[in-house]
């Protein structure tokens, strides 16, 4: 009996949602300035602040990377930030066209209007934060063939987690200034404190204690140890292990609560 229910269920929520995540990525790439500010942005970062600091920057236990050598992971992580936050508008866009209501009335789960929207998103920052690879002999980073599949598994599960969290503030919002300005201040602080930008060993006592509490600081971790898989990095780092765990515990979370959220009325004249 279960099983003839089974078919059914899964057509019901994948079909959708599937249908859903394509018209993500197509409205993505339909709008290039938000492509070019996505992936443009944090290159420009990486070059303009790693070759500004390159210069006074030693880390010895890291084999004596420069800089922008340090800051490659990071900016990277930045990638998939940017781009999770620029798809993710789409949500209050589609609030304001009505298609977001119309999604809602039909004969289709919530869950499938979460996994397609939020898979869309993450897919797209993989393959911005991928393409960013490119780069990677110019820092000096040593990524081989051989890490290439370890490090799109930790760029997509990281992406997951940040496009849920885009999709946590984008459901509750009606604006798009609005949207912009909690992402701001919630978010890129997040990333600020996530070793990115300097090690966790080089902070403060009270700034460490926040870093650590970070669940983006074991995501940069995670990104570093794939990105060195087989090379030596800093001691201070989260294990590979632990840091795709947490991180992998953040977006099953961010998942979680998004389902949640999905299945209450919407705020304003939507629910």
């Amino acid at each position: 009996m279960g099983t003839s229910t089974n078919p059914g269920f899964y057509q019901t929520l994948l079909t959708p949602a599937a249908s859903l995540c394509r018209r993500e990525i197509v409205r993505f790439y339909r709008y290039p300035s938000r492509v070019i500010g996505a992936l443009g942005t944090p290159i420009v970062f990486w070059l303009l602040i790693g070759s500004g600091i390159s210069s006074s920057f030693s880390r010895d236990g890291d084999g004596g990377m420069d800089y922008l050598e340090y800051f490659f992971p990071g900016s990277l992580l930045l990638i998939l930030l940017f781009t999770s936050i620029f798809t993710m508008m789409s949500v209050i866009e589609d609030k304001k066209e009505g298609f977001l209501l119309s999604a809602l009335v039909a004969p289709i789960p919530r869950s499938a209007l979460v996994v397609g929207k939020v898979l869309g998103g993450a897919i797209l920052a993989s393959v911005q934060g991928l393409l960013f690879l490119a780069a990677a002999p110019l820092a000096g980073v040593p990524v081989g063939l051989a890490q290439i599949p370890l490090v799109a598994v930790t760029v997509f599960l990281i992406a997951l987690a940040l496009t849920g969290v885009g999709f946590l503030f984008a459901w509750q919002m009606e604006s798009s200034q609005g949207f912009h300005s909690i992402i701001n201040l919630f978010l890129m602080p997040l990333w600020f404190l996530s070793g990115a930008l300097f090690p966790v060993g080089g902070a403060s006592g009270w700034i460490q204690w926040l870093m650590w509490l970070n669940p983006v600081t074991y995501a940069n971790a995670a990104l570093r140890r794939s990105l060195y898989a087989g090379s030596p990095v800093s001691d201070s780092l989260p294990s590979l292990p632990l840091a795709l765990g947490v991180t992998a515990l953040f977006a099953v979370i961010v998942l979680s609560t998004a389902f949640a959220l999905a299945n209450r009325p919407l705020r304003g004249n939507l629910g």
